[in-house]
């Protein structure tokens, strides 16, 4: 993640090299350090370096690296020659190079020739199955061909190797709901939570799930993950609020008839209700009484 500072250090270069005054190479190397997109700049200054004999010949082995950050940004702004002339230079400089291999690949990705770049993927993968930056650009492939189930298939490959990833975690469990395949979607989000218990977001994605499965047992553990992320963060959180009280009165329904053991205690609603009207009160006073009428419509009063 990059820092105010960093951030702040980025934007004045950037300013300086966009208004003439020099640095250009400064930035370049600052973008790849931060590990941030400014394709459009890396473009127009790094083909400016790259144009220039004196300049290119100066910069020594870095010159090889300039190539491969200007392909990659050509590649972003779909200037694909300019991509393919970088990556035609590299790969005479290195012919055997896995990493100029990637970026052939990636230029096929960009051409729209999918089963080409899907072979040259599973060719590098073939050499080194732990380059996480290819079976990322499978799953990205996949999900640009609006194939969801082979992005499924080759993000639950990834994560066999590679299960400490909670981006990829998150990702899959977003496929999933995006599917309507909740189940799936509750066991990627229990991972999360497991590996990061601190992080309400799982939390609420989680209760979000199970009260859509529905169910008592479902919307009871809802309830409790709904109560966690309300605790996770300091009661700020109006979703989670409102699922409480949605949870409570689908409970009560599903309640019905049963023994008293069984039935909804009413104080975390009321609590839940008076902390979402206090919350109206402050923020969204003109639609205060929308939230009281929702509440009697589920029974829920503060």
């Amino acid at each position: 993640m990059v820092s105010k500072t960093e951030e702040t250090q980025l934007s004045n270069l950037e300013n300086q090299v966009d208004n003439g005054g020099g640095g250009a190479w400064e930035f370049l190397c600052l973008v790849r350090k931060l590990k941030v997109r400014r394709s459009e700049m890396v473009l127009k200054h790094g083909l400016s370096i790259l144009r220039d004999p004196k300049k290119r010949s100066s910069l020594g082995p870095e010159e090889w690296t300039l190539y491969e950050q200007v392909a990659i940004a050509a590649m972003d702004c779909q200037c694909l020659n300019v991509a393919k002339d970088c990556i035609k230079v590299l790969h005479k400089k290195f012919p055997e190079s896995k990493r100029v291999g990637r970026l052939e690949a990636l230029l096929l990705e960009a051409n729209g020739s999918w089963e080409e770049a899907e072979k040259a993927y599973s060719s590098l993968l073939e050499d080194n199955p732990l380059d996480q930056a290819i079976h990322k650009r499978r799953v990205a492939m996949a999900k640009a061909q609006g194939n969801m189930s082979g992005a499924i298939e080759f993000l639950n490959k990834y994560l066999e190797i590679f299960m400490a990833d909670h981006d990829a975690w998150r990702e899959l469990a977003e496929i999933y709901v995006s599917l309507q395949m909740y189940k799936q979607a509750a066991f990627c989000y229990e991972e999360l939570i497991l590996s990061q218990p601190m992080v309400p977001q799982y939390h609420l994605a989680y209760a979000d799930v199970l009260y859509t499965l529905g169910g008592l047992e479902n919307l009871q553990t809802a309830k409790k993950y709904y109560a966690s992320t309300i605790d996770l963060t300091g009661g700020k959180n109006t979703r989670a609020l409102f699922g409480i009280c949605l949870c409570s009165s689908a409970i009560g329904q599903l309640s019905k008839g049963r023994n008293k053991d069984d039935k909804e205690s009413p104080e975390l609603q009321s609590l839940a209700a008076t902390a979402l009207e206090r919350e109206y009160k402050q923020i969204a006073p003109d639609k205060l009484s929308l939230l009281t009428t929702a509440l009697k419509s589920l029974k829920v009063s503060a």
